[in-house]
């Protein structure tokens, strides 16, 4: 390895958790699983608590460099890679990844006591700057082959929404709170971000829809702070014709102005097999939005107060593009003097963003973990040679 050094190596990625006696623990990790999918290559690592790494990038060759200090690798000394990775070698206490292709900066992550790592393509030249460090001072746009998820700030513009007794506005408090889910998971690495507006505009119900279906978003997230006579804390929706309670069916109806949602790009088949394929689409992504749902509840949970029976259903307009799993947030009830100074104080406000957030990334995780055991072994993808 020692003609590798040659070349220029920036750390990119440090992990600075040392063990409670101020050491690092003097243990074997297991080999990192490699795998691919879709153009993107994750490495996972099973690593203890207390365990501190770095992880440079460096060339000639191009290649990842995991330094886990006062740690030592078990397994083969080389082993194949896969998608963007073309071999992992071990050398001293780090793991090196010959990289097949250029690759933007790395994702980095845990999940389940494992270092997560995920890899996409990039341009040479990116990686050349990674490498020599003048990439460090700025994050990349997120790569383009990450899902989309459309936030979705309530009312806005001519419509203020709900108004508090203190005149709060619940169309400021949509876009704050939403601006930051936003900045909490673009900085995650994991998805791509758009917000359906992102100042003090009226964009109509049918248009926040069109807006994720036209981007063919993987999820759609509505961020309401309605107002309901005696009710108090947050809760979430998901979409049904029969609403689950007359609290539910009443909000609905004031959120709904209008139910215009745009037609289906179906293929051109008889109207019983079309009706059959639209049933089986709904029924997937009713599924989707229930699964988002509970992770939210579950996210929430603990974190700020909560309306009893979390999570509801009622025929929210926003909520029913029958392609993109879709949830309606009630962050808290401006009507409610207690939930409006929450929802005026920016910790509360953070709190409510991280758990968004959280359940959000949940459940791209599970979503990806979906698609890849669909894709079943040896079908990952490959990456692009260098140019």
């Amino acid at each position: 390895m020692r003609g590798e050094d040659a070349g220029r190596r920036r750390v990119i990625g440090l992990g600075a958790a040392l063990a409670a006696a101020g050491v690092w623990p003097a243990s074997a990790v297991a080999a990192a699983a490699i795998s691919a999918s879709n153009g993107r290559t994750r490495i996972e690592v099973p690593l203890d608590a207390g365990t501190a790494w770095r992880l440079s990038a460096a060339t000639n060759p191009p290649r990842l460099v995991l330094d886990l200090p006062g740690m030592a690798w078990r397994g083969p000394a080389r082993s194949a890679g896969a998608g963007l990775v073309s071999e992992a070698r071990r050398a001293g206490n780090a793991l090196v990844l010959l990289l097949a292709a250029p690759v933007a900066a790395p994702v980095i992550g845990a999940r389940g006591g494992n270092l997560v790592i995920e890899l996409f393509p990039g341009p040479a030249a990116g990686f050349a700057r990674l490498a020599d460090g003048r990439a460090l001072a700025a994050a990349p746009p997120p790569p383009r082959t990450l899902p989309l998820v459309v936030l979705d700030p309530g009312h806005g513009g001519r419509d203020p929404g709900a108004v508090g007794a203190g005149g709060t506005q619940e169309k400021r408090i949509t876009l704050s709170a939403a601006l930051e889910v936003k900045r909490r998971l673009e900085a995650g690495g994991r998805c791509r971000v758009l917000l359906t507006r992102g100042r003090d505009v009226f964009v109509p119900l049918a248009d926040r829809i069109g807006l994720a279906r036209r981007r063919e978003a993987a999820l759609f997230l509505s961020l309401h702070a309605d107002s309901a006579p005696g009710a108090r804390g947050a809760s979430v929706y998901t979409l049904s014709e029969t609403a689950s309670d007359a609290l539910s069916a009443a909000l609905a109806r004031r959120e709904n102005e209008a139910d215009r949602a745009g037609g289906l790009r179906l293929p051109s088949v008889s109207p019983d097999v079309e009706r059959i394929l639209l049933s089986l689409m709904r029924q997937e992504t009713r599924a989707g939005s229930d699964r988002l749902a509970r992770l939210a509840v579950s996210s929430l949970r603990g974190e700020v107060p909560l309306l009893p029976n979390t999570h509801r259903r009622a025929g929210f307009v926003v909520l029913k593009a029958p392609d993109v799993p879709a949830a309606l947030v009630e962050m808290g009830f401006l009507s409610h003097p207690a939930d409006e100074a929450a929802l005026n104080r920016p910790a509360h406000r953070a709190r409510l963003a991280a758990a968004l957030a959280g359940a959000v990334e949940g459940f791209l995780l599970a979503r990806a973990r979906s698609s890849l055991a669909a894709a079943g072994p040896g079908r990952g993808g490959g990456g692009t040679p260098w140019g």
